[in-house]
């Protein structure tokens, strides 16, 4: 085989995070976004050491393993759901099946390997979603939605979609509308002119609030007023609580502010985990799947035990939300460590709101805060973003010696790193659990419960 070559490949399996991979001529082949029992027609873009590389061109024939209804009309082309074709106690299994092998290969072995637990509902559970403007083709009309599979720039505008309700669509229709009718263009990250950049929608599952966060560049050839308007005469289920502008005139492309501009009600929804009340602000992180959530929290629960009277590190810890949970469970005391000072502040509004005394959060990096605690930890629990803990954090965690971690993870790979790191520190797997917190797509949760 040689560059560009166009060969055929029977999926055997998939790697984390997208790597499909089968066999040509007794040469291992990896390509992205196919699923075992496919056999697909790809090109060859690279040949490496360890493997060849090829881009998929089409299914030849569809895998046992795919469901036959319940697709999107964009899956074909839209970045955002991998694993959309796939049935999804196929796709529970291969989930299991790639961080059980990356484990394995950092020597990671635990004494009670309990499995994947199902979300609750497989459709319409993101509670927030952050869509860019552009266009569908060089030179094409403005479009709104998820960037196209294999692209940076083109956008796919969704008419429907499976994984969030039908208020979102709502917004992007008559978002996408209102800015083709006055012509107004879109940010364009090469020239670095335009306007519109990225529209944010967050959603309560238990209240039904709706945050909507209109991201600009500084040029506003339009009436913020009149957008205002458009969105609130919308026929929604769910009722808005906030409508924001945000002006970014960052080079990257990340949802960002520079200055915020609240054009109807407040910076904030409300969202319920257990009995517990949370404000998010529009910034802020919170686990998107909020019945999802509270499966995944449910575990961490149960491997974190009786934490009555205990003294508990909340690290990473967004809007304090594992915190609170640990302090209404009766702990001691609660110390959360957060870098987003937005979320802190809302943290610590949340454990005012549910009259929790016994937990405290503070903003900062994790790997400078932690040199100043003073408490002795009896239960750590981390949830840090998805590379993971910082090696240096990681030792000066290991240095305060807790008795147990629980340690909540967004991506194997680092997980795995970081568990050998634990390992070799005299920590124990103990056990492991995974969560599908993202079903249809690429992502799954994983919590350990480590003992010295």
């Amino acid at each position: 085989m040689k560059k560009k070559d166009i060969i055929t490949i029977q999926i055997e399996d998939v790697l984390f995070p997208n790597k499909a991979y089968g066999f040509v001529d007794g040469e291992k082949v990896v390509v992205k976004n196919g699923v075992p029992g496919q056999t697909i027609q790809a090109q060859v873009i690279k040949k490496r050491s360890s493997g060849i590389e090829a881009r998929q061109e089409a299914v030849l024939e569809p895998s046992p393993l795919e469901r036959q209804h319940g697709t999107c009309s964009h899956y074909t082309l839209c970045g955002g759901c991998t694993y959309q074709t796939l049935r999804h106690e196929e796709e529970l299994k291969l989930k299991e099946r790639q961080v059980k092998r990356l484990l394995d290969q950092e020597g990671i072995q635990a004494e009670s390997w309990e499995g994947i637990v199902p979300a609750p509902s497989e459709t319409a559970y993101r509670n927030k979603c952050e869509f860019s403007f552009g266009d569908e083709e060089k030179g094409g009309d403005l479009a709104l939605g998820m960037r196209k599979r294999m692209s940076h720039y083109e956008v796919v505008s969704l008419k429907d979609c499976n994984i969030i309700d039908e208020d979102y669509l709502k917004i992007i229709e008559g978002t996408l509308a209102f800015f083709q009718e006055r012509n107004v263009p879109f940010y364009h990250k090469l020239r670095h002119e335009g306007s519109l950049r990225h529209l944010v929608v967050r959603k309560g599952t238990a209240t039904g609030e709706i945050l909507v966060n209109l991201v600009t560049s500084q040029e506003v050839p339009f009436f913020t007023e009149e957008f205002k308007n458009m969105l609130l005469s919308l026929p929604l289920k769910g009722s808005l609580c906030g409508i924001l502008h945000s002006v970014n005139d960052s080079v990257a492309d990340v949802v960002r502010s520079d200055e915020m501009t609240v054009l109807y009600g407040r910076d904030y929804f409300v969202e319920k985990l257990f009995d517990l009340e949370f404000k998010v602000s529009v910034y802020s992180f919170f686990q998107t799947n909020t019945k999802g959530a509270e499966k995944l929290y449910t575990i961490v629960k149960e491997f974190a035990g009786n934490v009555s009277h205990k003294m508990v590190f909340d690290l990473y810890c967004g809007t304090g939300t594992i915190g609170q949970i640990m302090a209404e469970a009766g702990s001691k005391k609660v110390v959360g460590i957060e870098l987003v000072e937005e979320a802190v502040v809302s943290a610590n509004e949340n454990a005012t709101r549910n009259g929790l005394t016994n937990c405290t959060f503070i903003a900062g990096d994790v790997l400078k805060k932690v040199d100043e605690l003073v408490d002795k930890p009896d239960l750590i629990i981390v949830d840090p973003p998805r590379d993971g803990i910082h090696p240096k954090a990681i030792g000066k965690i290991i240095d305060f010696g807790a008795p147990e971690i629980v340690y909540v993870s967004c991506k194997p790979t680092s997980l795995a790193r970081d568990l050998a790191v634990f390992q070799q520190a005299g920590y124990e797997v103990k056990r492991i659990k995974l969560m599908d917190m993202f079903p249809r797509t690429v992502h799954v949760e994983t919590v350990c419960l480590l003992c010295k």
